[in-house]
Parts: structure tokens; C-alpha cells; sequence
């Protein structure tokens, strides 16, 4: 047995990760949902963030292979497995890594609405899971790379296991932050 999750385990995680952070976030009052800790992003921002980098993951499983290959080049290893993955993504936050530039939300104003900003994240999440289930040739997903900007190159596969663990990882921040309150 694959210590790899399949395409359909993918689907079924991603899926789960989306339905999770949304449930979550639409239970928040509007208050809790925007507001901004000190030295912290809100729900809004956090929302917005998995938006952010949604849409620039699925740009690997869109773009025609021979531009993801031209990009990412290809792989001299497989891939790591969820577990490895997640322990690598912690141990470059310890060291300090932290999202940047493009991938650093704006602070949010309740104008926007919070049923707004969740409906995109719903929206963004389920276009990116779409476009991962597209690709049912496995080799696909180990054999192109993606830069990722904490992470360096990683396979497409591992790019999945991030952005499932990358969901929670923000709910967890969400659910820290609103229980202090």
C-alpha cells in the first residue's frame, strides 16, 4: 500500500479542510470575524490569505505541463508523505518563515461582508480541489514540481498535502484567537 493519499483521499481531504474553515468562520460573529488582534491577522485576513494562496496553487494543476514543468522543473525525489510534509512546513515556521509580499492579506473593513468573504473562499477552495481532481494519471503529481515560497520546489502531491494542512493550520490560528476573547 502507497503511503501517498490517492486522488480521491486528496478530493475527500481537501473537501473536508474547505467545510471545516468555512463552518467555522460563518459561526463567528461579524466582530470576532474582522477583528485584528495586535500583531495578528483577523478570520477575514486569515480567509483571504487560503484565498490567496489557493489561487496561485491552482495555477500548476491549469497551466498547460510543459509551462508547470518550465517553471518547477522536475523532481529528483519522491514525494514526501502528508506527515513529513506538515513536519517540514512546522519546522520552517519555527525558524521564522512567514508568509510575504502577495500572500500577505490587507487588513479587511467589515464592509466587505463576511458572508462575501466566505463565499470566495468557498468558491476558490472548491476550483482548486476541481482542478486536482481533473488529473486522475497519478505520475502527474510526482513528476512536476511548484515553487512554493517557504518550502522551496515541491511536488504536486505535496503541494495538495499543504494546502489541506495549510487550511487547518489557519482554523487553528482562527479558533486560538477567537477563544481568548
Amino acid at each position: 500500500m502507497s503511503p501517498h493519499l490517492t486522488i480521491p483521499e486528496l478530493e475527500t481531504r481537501l473537501t473536508a479542510a474547505t467545510k471545516e474553515f468555512f463552518n467555522y468562520c460563518m459561526e463567528l460573529s461579524d466582530e470576532d470575524f474582522f477583528h485584528q488582534p495586535k500583531g495578528k491577522w483577523s478570520a477575514a485576513q486569515q480567509a483571504k490569505h487560503l484565498i490567496i494562496s489557493a489561487n496561485m496553487s491552482r495555477l500548476t494543476f491549469i497551466l498547460p505541463k510543459f509551462i508547470v514543468r518550465f517553471i518547477g522543473g522536475k523532481p529528483n525525489r519522491t514525494s514526501r508523505t502528508y506527515e513529513d510534509l506538515v513536519a517540514k512546513y512546522k519546522l520552517k515556521l519555527e525558524q521564522g518563515g512567514r508568509a510575504s509580499g502577495r500572500f500577505v492579506p490587507k487588513p479587511i473593513s467589515t464592509a466587505y461582508g463576511k458572508d462575501r468573504m466566505m463565499n470566495k473562499f468557498n468558491k476558490t477552495m472548491q476550483k482548486f480541489t476541481k482542478s486536482v481532481t481533473k488529473h486522475t494519471d497519478t505520475s502527474f503529481f510526482e513528476n512536476y514540481l511548484a515553487p512554493h515560497p517557504l518550502l522551496g520546489k515541491i511536488t504536486l502531491r505535496e503541494l495538495c498535502y499543504f494546502t489541506i494542512y495549510h487550511t487547518y493550520h489557519h482554523l487553528n490560528s482562527i479558533k486560538s484567537a477567537t477563544s481568548k476573547k
